[in-house]
């Protein structure tokens, strides 16, 4: 709720309060220290202080690999969240498209190529090929993203 405020000096000791509690009764290594929102770096990147967050997404990302395997669809929310926050304060292809790929392939392969977690994946790799002038790559992308939104309706 704070973050939501913009009360991010009230939201910060409540994150790392949380992330804390959930570290000393499951263990840091626990997959639920890996997910949101019970990290700070929802705040760092609410805040845009991506610099800050990049390092709490990438320990989370090994987190959820480590404890549920490289191929689990939580990796796959990771590595877009990473991908998402590497991207942020300067076009990084050469960062964030691995992961944006990886994300992709994981999802595809767990859920199969027309679920909405595809479409969700296909967009952000698009608009990082936006972001880098690759128009068509980015065009080709978004129609198959909305072929994939239809689909669902």
């Amino acid at each position: 709720m704070y973050v939501a405020q913009g009360q991010y000096a009230l939201a910060e000791p409540l994150y790392k309060r949380s992330l804390t509690i959930w570290e000393k009764a499951l263990g840091p290594d626990h997959p639920r220290c890996g997910r949101e929102p019970e990290q700070p770096r929802v705040l760092y990147k609410s805040q845009g202080q991506y610099a800050q967050a990049e390092p709490l997404y990438k320990r989370s990302l090994a987190i959820l690999e480590k404890a549920l395997g490289p191929d689990h669809p939580s990796v796959a929310t990771g590595l877009n969240n990473l991908a998402l926050i590497v991207r942020r304060p300067r076009p990084v292809a050469a960062q964030a498209e691995p992961l944006c790929k990886r994300s992709l392939a994981i999802w595809e392969k767990a859920l199969g190529p027309n679920h909405p977690s595809v479409a969700t994946a296909l967009e952000n790799l698009a608009a990082l090929y936006r972001k880098t002038d690759r128009l068509k790559e980015a065009e080709s992308l978004e129609q198959r993203a909305a072929a994939i939104r239809a689909i669902k309706r």
